[in-house]
């Protein structure tokens, strides 16, 4: 959860998907791009990283990814069905082979009973095979600790999808 451990894992998973022949994209709201900054940080990422959406609004969500609205109606933009719409949106919406998504509800306010503070949902798309989700429930972290904590799922989610293909 710290810069030096993004900074292994960001180039592990552009190494990994590098010969592979991947590329990836990043649809994020909590953490407003950081998964994608991660990546960029490392140099010649430009020939794996393919876009990144920052979609912290649910209209943002809708009109740049597609995430339908009824779907965030029914479920809230901090669920399990939009995280994975989202990874699926980032996938129709790019020309990446993988695509992670992160939405959550990084605080200080804005928790319910229902959705804490520290509740982030990730998905992870491969355009030639299903969607992964994972739900964390990272606790009374501070608003930086639940987003560096969620670049670091991401990428882990990433790393192991390229894996996986």
């Amino acid at each position: 959860m710290n810069e030096n451990t993004d900074y292994v894992k960001a180039n592990l998973l552009l190494k990994l998907a590098r010969a592979k022949g991947l590329r990836v994209a990043t649809a994020e709201s909590c953490t407003g791009g950081l998964v994608a900054a991660a990546l960029t940080e490392i140099p010649g990422s430009s020939d794996v990283f393919e876009r990144g959406f920052v979609t912290y609004s649910n209209e943002a969500k809708r009109d740049m990814i597609g995430v339908p609205w009824p779907l965030i109606e029914a479920h809230g933009a901090v669920s399990a069905e939009v995280a994975r719409a989202m990874a699926q949106g980032a996938l129709a919406h790019s020309l990446a082979d993988i695509a992670v998504a992160v939405t959550g509800v990084a605080g200080p306010g804005g928790g319910s009973l229902e959705k804490p503070v520290g509740l982030v949902h990730f998905a992870c798309a491969r355009r030639e095979s299903g969607v992964d989700h994972v739900e964390r429930r990272f606790g009374p972290l501070s608003r930086a600790e639940i987003r560096a904590a969620s670049v670091e799922q991401a990428l882990d989610m990433m790393i192991g999808a390229v894996k996986a293909t």
